[in-house]
């Protein structure tokens, strides 16, 4: 029997113990992705699924509304900004606070 693609590949949600978002001022949403054990957080960062491309892809934006896209090894963390499609507060704003949009990272996946 061949295996799944399921099988092969595992969302973030199995490795990331923390996957948020907020404002980083009216213009930007920042994003954490925390782990809360070094073999998860390495096993990410060595797949490499966490880049400039696969957020753009995530979100559908183009790679240069991602403004940042790092590890941070100190906290077990990746810390990703991106620009806000509209203003924080603005008419066709639909979260002002932008702690409603990090599922599309949720979503992200990654090799067993």
């Amino acid at each position: 029997m061949a295996e799944t693609t399921s099988s092969k590949t595992q969302p973030m949600t199995a490795y990331a113990k923390v996957i948020r978002s907020k404002n980083s001022g009216p213009f930007e949403l920042t994003f954490d992705i925390m782990f809360d054990a070094d073999a998860p957080y390495l096993h990410v960062k060595k797949s490499g699924v966490i880049n400039v491309e696969s957020v753009a892809r995530a979100f559908s934006i183009a790679p240069a509304q991602v403004l940042v896209c790092t590890p941070f090894d100190a906290a077990r963390a990746f810390k990703i900004t991106i620009k806000r499609p509209v203003s924080s507060g603005d008419l066709q704003d639909r979260d002002v606070y932008g702690c409603q949009q990090h599922v599309p990272l949720t979503r992200i996946q990654v090799p067993a």
